[in-house]
């Protein structure tokens, strides 16, 4: 594949570094304004770095875009001219809407908004994907470069904002159970390090069973849970104290607060 990445920060470089590691590109060019910040791509084969958006452009069949929200109009404007009908432009930026994209640069082009999540940085982003009516002859394409980064999933582009709140700010709120549990096994007496040991890796295996045996919660909990046991104990004293519906309730706080900024964007 020939790909560009446009606006190669942090979220960038991640893709770029999991395409290289995965043997993913023919050639593959970053950009950035400030080149300088790219050094550590230096050296590999095929990899271009520029600070020009256009040549990049010409160069690719594939553009992924990862910069600011309020430099992508702009961005989108001087590259325009140099668009090609066999584009596919992937667009990682938040909040920024199709119908947007389109205005800028025509309803024939094969558009896609992927939403990944900060795990892209270890190859374990849940990311969403969605497209304009062209682009989802091109959804095969964004999915082989995202699943080398993690996992995908193809949604409307209406339920782009719930998927913010579920995987992007899920992030922080598993990072929140997985400090509680941390603090939990403090109390209980292991040192901090290893409190933290136990919490990363019981919630990485956890997720892990679901993944790859395809069942649902609550057939991995019978299957730890005994009658009148301490996990069935723990497990109501968690719920009588709330855990789900406060989980629930942010997670729904959380949405609210995203339609409303977007309400304010319009």
């Amino acid at each position: 594949m020939k790909i560009a990445i446009i606006g190669t920060g942090n979220l960038g470089k991640s893709i770029a570094k999991g395409l290289i590691t995965n043997n993913a590109i023919t050639t593959l060019y970053l950009t950035r304004r400030s080149i300088d910040e790219l050094k550590e791509f230096d050296g590999y084969k095929n990899v271009y770095i520029t600070s020009d958006n256009a040549q990049a452009v010409k160069e690719s069949d594939i553009i992924v875009f990862a910069v600011q929200p309020s430099h992508f109009e702009s961005i989108l404007n001087d590259i325009s001219s140099h668009l090609r009908e066999n584009h596919v432009l992937i667009s990682t930026v938040t909040g920024f809407l199709i119908s947007k994209i389109e205005a800028q640069v025509g309803s024939d082009q094969f558009i896609i908004r992927a939403m990944p999540n900060t795990a892209i940085a270890v190859g374990k982003s849940m990311t969403c994907l969605c497209s304009n009516n062209k682009g989802e002859q091109r959804l095969k394409v964004a999915k082989a470069i995202f699943n080398r980064l993690g996992h995908t999933l193809a949604i409307p582009e209406s339920q782009m904002q719930a998927a913010t709140v579920v995987c992007a700010s899920g992030i922080a709120f598993w990072m929140r159970l997985i400090r509680a549990t941390t603090q939990a096994a403090i109390q209980l007496g292991f040192d901090a390090k290893e409190a933290q040991e136990l919490a990363m890796f019981t919630s990485e295996g956890a997720a892990s069973l679901l993944i790859n045996n395809g069942n649902h919660p609550e057939e991995e909990i019978d299957r730890v849970t005994t009658p009148m046991g301490c996990t069935i104990e723990g497990l109501n004293e968690m719920e009588h104290k709330g855990l789900s519906s406060s989980l629930i309730q942010g997670m729904v706080a959380s949405f609210n607060k995203i339609n409303n900024i977007k309400k304010e964007q319009i």
